[in-house]
């Protein structure tokens, strides 16, 4: 028998719970709250020891058919899969935890080999190679026959017909992403002697034409009235200020925010060093009211329990870093107590394209601080300058009268 806190373990999970308690405090969780974590893997402790669970046989399976009888009996908080996951992560470095059957088999190998040729041959970052992995899971799924991986029998008409049937229905973005990733596969499957055609032109392409959009900016009202509903009298109000200037200032991506690192900041020279698409690394200036936030959260706001070198780390414990995600969300909850409904985060990178180029700043210009190497992506930007279009618009036809017909 263990006691922990306030928590008496003494099932399979005896052993481990007094490691367990010195993560999360190493991890940055109050007392309180540590202590209120173990309560519940005392609740999870008594739940495998009443059904003979051992720890080598908690699996997914075991876990959700656990966290469903805690939500069916009415219990209000630790109802999903990431209440376990400080338990599982300290389990897993004794090596006890048993090995999941998804991650085995034929198509999981094929996975692999495939992301890392994305990673050693392709150069993709680990981001874009675990997209374009979980892009063709479900059609290397589909060609399971039995315990085998049917490549060898693979025909156009089947890539084709995969696509027809993916497709329909899915958001442009998400179909050409499918598209993509299958024409990279099938390339990687030819190399490797997998298949005997090159079947990567068997994909079809999805239909959508370049700038056929306008970019949605917000008005500057509208940044200043997100950018006020920040508490930056709080932890989590300076950080979220800081990321909303860095995206609607630099026009940088939600990725790029999330991956700034502490050694990033040049604070002599005043520039930031991002690390956007392809792997490239460019400089930024930093304007004096950006770095002014980031200083402010960085003494007032960031954890000293922060487990990484990133700038940006979530509020409560642990304190990991900020995901992609997260800084969406960041700008998503602004937006919608400002008033303004569901904005995205790429908005505020057009909304910075726009206060550039309707300050008077060229579009090339524009294009080096979006950090676009094509010049025709940042052309997308011209359409809403109407101040600047009105000189090329022609006189609305009239009649001889010299009114409009």
């Amino acid at each position: 028998m263990v006691r922990v806190f306030h928590s008496i373990v003494r099932g399979p999970l005896e052993g481990y719970v007094a490691g367990l308690a010195e993560d999360l405090v190493r991890a940055g969780y109050t007392p309180d709250s540590a202590s209120q974590h173990i309560t519940f893997v005392a609740h999870l402790d008594r739940w495998m020891a009443s059904r003979g669970i051992d720890v080598g046989e908690l699996s997914s399976a075991v876990i959700e058919q656990y966290l469903a009888e805690r939500r069916a009996a009415g219990y209000t908080n630790y109802r999903s899969v990431k209440a376990v996951r400080p338990l599982l992560a300290h389990l897993d470095s004794f090596g006890v935890l048993p090995v999941e059957h998804a991650a085995t088999g034929p198509v999981f190998e094929c996975l692999e080999r495939y992301r890392s040729y994305l990673l050693g041959e392709r150069g993709l970052t680990p981001g874009t190679a675990r997209c374009y992995r979980d892009a063709i899971k479900p059609f290397l799924l589909t060609r399971v026959v039995g315990e085998q991986l049917d490549l060898a029998g693979l025909a156009a008409a089947d890539v084709t017909g995969y696509v027809l049937a993916a497709c329909p229905g899915r958001p442009q973005g998400t179909a050409k992403l499918i598209v993509c990733a299958l024409r990279s596969l099938l390339t990687f499957l030819h190399v490797e002697g997998l298949i005997d055609a090159p079947l990567a032109e068997a994909v079809p392409s999805v239909a959508g034409w370049r700038l056929s959009g306008l970019p949605q900016p917000l008005e500057a009202a509208e940044v200043i009235r997100m950018l006020a509903t920040c508490d930056r009298r709080r932890r989590r109000g300076r950080r979220d200020y800081a990321v909303l200037l860095l995206l609607s200032r630099l026009g940088m991506r939600a990725g790029e925010v999330a991956a700034l690192a502490l050694d990033d900041v040049d604070w002599r020279a005043g520039e930031l060093v991002v690390r956007g698409k392809g792997n490239r690394d460019e400089r930024l200036p930093l304007p004096a009211d950006v770095g002014a936030a980031i200083v402010a959260y960085l003494r007032r706001g960031r954890p000293a329990t922060a487990s990484s070198r990133t700038v940006f780390v979530r509020v409560k414990a642990p304190h990991r870093p900020l995901t992609t995600s997260g800084v969406s969300m960041i700008v998503e909850e602004a937006a919608q107590r400002a008033g303004l409904g569901l904005v995205h985060a790429h908005r505020l990178r057009h909304t910075a394209a726009t206060a550039m180029l309707r300050s008077g700043t060229p579009l090339t210009e524009v294009g080096l601080v979006l950090r676009q190497r094509r010049a025709l992506t940042t052309a997308m930007y011209a359409k809403v300058d109407r101040t600047a279009l009105q000189v090329l618009a022609r006189p609305w036809p009239q009649s001889g009268s010299g009114e409009r017909s």
